[in-house]
């Protein structure tokens, strides 16, 4: 029973993604969070149609072969929503080359992806006169 146990919570955190925030230009009462389905993903910052300052610069990683791009953007989604940040700016998502993967497939270890983005927040005023 303990072994089944341990299976069940090492996979579990295996697949997780983990995303960490550095703070660009923290306030002193900071931004409220807010509802994780309010925070837009833009691929690039052309794509922001407004005002924006940067919050944070968030860092993500997670095993190879237990997450995807889709489970990446969510968890930096999460965190820019603790953060109080409205937006995500993508900046690049890395996958393990071929040669970690079969040192890892020798060695019985796992590979990281990798995904890096800056959370931001729309002003409210600027996005209203987006199209």
């Amino acid at each position: 029973m303990k072994q089944l146990l341990l299976v069940v919570l090492a996979s579990t955190t295996i697949a997780c993604v983990s995303t960490n925030a550095t703070l660009l230009n923290p306030t002193p009462s900071g931004r409220a969070p807010i509802a994780e389905n309010q925070v837009r993903i833009f691929r690039t910052a052309a794509q922001v149609t407004g005002k924006y300052e940067e919050v944070a610069l968030l860092n993500s990683t997670g095993e190879s072969n237990w997450t995807n791009e889709q489970k990446m953007m969510e968890s930096m989604r999460k965190k820019a929503a603790s953060l109080g940040a409205n937006g995500v700016i993508l900046d690049d998502i890395k996958e393990a080359g071929a040669g970690a993967k079969v040192a890892a497939a020798v060695f019985g270890t796992g590979t990281q992806r990798k995904g890096r983005a800056i959370a931001i927040f729309v002003f409210p005023d600027s996005a209203a006169k987006a199209p």
